[in-house]
């Protein structure tokens, strides 16, 4: 489990995400039959820790605590990270009611926030029972991300609001490794309306009314204050049967509680959408009528300077009359003056020209030097690592340089006869190995094994190639990615020495680790080609 220190940073710009319905919508001249929300806008700024929850570290447990604005407030949570998803219960005690934080919060909303800062809703955190105690159970595809609860207008908003009151910490047995992650996370602006949003409803404020019920009125009056009925009529209208039906299920003498939440939920969700569309359609008309204006600037521009060039037309014309009567031998002095002046004017041009070329390319010249000295200063980089890792492989196995990376010999003596199992010895090796691997997480390892002529071909293939996986399976057992090592093998196809000695055998019964990769300036490691092998008198492998 690794563990990140996310810092949190508010700002105004929210990256063309809807605005949450506490925030302040967009700056304009108000319309006559549109009420227009005004906010008053408070900014904080926070650290919370985000939790990586690997998906075979079983279930960790964490605390959530208030903040200054509900500091008793408390909270555990069990997390589970299984292949897909990952599982939390998180239960809640001495929550306070949410509008004590202001008229339009009726609820609180659980978050995961990413290390990135992206949030993401797990879920509405509701008192049942109004004793303070809550309990959700979620699930999220997320893998990294922290978890705060804050307060909102009602369950379906998208983005989390300023109102932080919970937020997680780290247990002192939730073990992990500490890095630390600047991440970017925004919170909607905090803000109190000053229009008619029904000004003290008691339908909102009280709470022997079902909360879903509640939570759809506020989200129907937030989404008419900010003109959902003109720009989203027919999502509005849905919405608007969806309460009425919830109203009606509420009026009823025998509440069927599970017919009144489904279309209050129903009604919230229309609300906060035909809200959405609402704000992004303003938005449209927003740069519509900056289009216009545009566009009406250039006409004027373009008027400006036809009328410009008439009168100029017209006062040339007027002095040409003028001149007409001019002897023919100041006309001339004229057009000889005028030719001259070109003539200047064309040379300063050439002569601008010429300069900007020859600076062009000084700074091409400058550019391509530039990029030498960065291509040979990485070249030199990669050798230096390349060498370092050899001397570090030759510590632990035989070592040698080639074309096709860095490649460390096994000897059969490192498995047990005429078998495929790894010697104490051998895992040794392995595991230190296995530490550089995972210090180089770029580099990729083929694993090759080889036999003698010793046996049959089916024998010798089959042998080599459980060698060769054996070594494969033990370094992935040391957390190497399983993707970073390939293992193959090649029987008696590619011998190194003479099968006709005991010692030329010894040596071809081997297993070579291919070393290769981009950060050592070679590419990934390419199968060798098959050589014709010897023929070598009868030895067990």
């Amino acid at each position: 489990m690794k563990v990140f220190s996310a810092t949190l940073f508010l700002a105004a710009g929210l990256y063309a995400q809807i605005p949450n319905p506490t925030q302040q919508t967009p700056a304009g001249s108000p319309s006559s039959d549109v009420p227009q929300p005004i906010f008053k806008v408070t900014v904080v700024s926070r650290t919370i820790p985000a939790i990586n929850y690997h998906h075979r570290t079983g279930t960790t447990k964490i605390d959530l605590r208030g903040t200054e604005l509900m500091p008793a407030a408390r909270g555990t949570a069990d997390v589970a990270s299984n292949t897909g998803a990952t599982r939390m219960t998180i239960r809640f005690e001495k929550l306070d009611n949410p509008m004590r934080f202001g008229a339009e919060f009726l609820t609180f909303v659980a978050w995961a926030i990413t290390p990135e800062g992206r949030p993401k809703s797990i879920g509405e955190v509701v008192s049942k029972n109004n004793d303070g105690r809550a309990e959700i159970v979620a699930s999220s595809d997320l893998q990294a991300f922290g978890i705060i609860v804050t307060a909102e207008p009602y369950w379906a908003v998208t983005q989390p609001s300023d109102v932080v009151v919970m937020e997680n910490f780290i247990r002192a047995d939730s073990t992990g490794t500490m890095e630390q992650v600047n991440a970017k996370y925004e919170l909607l602006q905090r803000g109190a309306y000053t229009v008619n949003l029904r000004s003290k409803d008691a339908f909102v404020s009280d709470l022997k009314i079902p909360l879903q019920l509640r939570e759809a009125r506020m989200a129907m009056d937030i989404a008419k204050a900010q003109g959902a009925e003109r720009y989203a009529a027919d999502t509005m209208k849905t919405a608007e049967i969806d309460m009425i039906n919830a109203e009606g299920f509420y009026r009823n003498k025998n509440v069927d509680l599970k017919a009144l939440e489904t279309n209050a939920r129903e009604a919230t969700q229309m609300a906060e959408d035909a809200r959405i569309i609402t704000i992004r359609r303003q938005r449209e008309e927003e740069l519509a009528a900056e289009r216009a204006d545009a566009a009406a600037r250039e006409k004027a521009a373009r008027d400006s300077a036809a009328a410009e060039a008439a009168a100029r037309a017209h006062a040339d014309q007027m002095r040409a009359q003028a001149d007409a009567d001019r002897k023919a031998a100041e006309q001339a002095r004229l057009e000889a003056q005028s030719l001259a002046a070109q003539a200047d004017k064309d040379r300063q041009a050439a002569e601008a020209a010429k300069l900007a070329a020859l600076e062009q390319q000084r700074r091409a010249q400058s550019d391509a030097d530039r990029a030498r000295l960065l291509a040979q200063q990485a070249e030199a980089d990669k050798q230096q690592m390349r060498e370092k890792l050899l001397a570090q492989l030759n510590m632990i196995l035989q070592t040698r340089d080639s074309a096709r990376g860095l490649i460390m010999n096994m000897s059969d003596v490192l498995f047990d006869f005429d078998k495929a199992t790894l010697k104490p010895n051998a895992r040794e090796a392995l595991a230190k190995l296995s530490g550089i691997l995972l210090a180089y997480p770029s580099l990729k390892l083929a694993v090759e094994g080889h036999t003698d002529s010793i046996g049959g071909d089916e024998y010798n293939l089959t042998l080599s190639e459980k060698r060769a996986g054996a070594v494969r399976d033990y370094l992935v057992s040391q957390s190497v990615q399983s993707g970073n090592v390939t293992a193959q093998g090649y029987g008696k196809a590619n011998p190194v020495a003479s099968n006709d000695t005991n010692d030329g055998r010894a040596k071809n019964r081997r297993v070579e680790l291919v070393v290769s990769g981009d950060v050592i300036g070679q590419p990934l490691t390419q199968p060798p080609a098959p050589s014709s092998s010897l023929n070598p008198p009868p030895n067990p492998q």
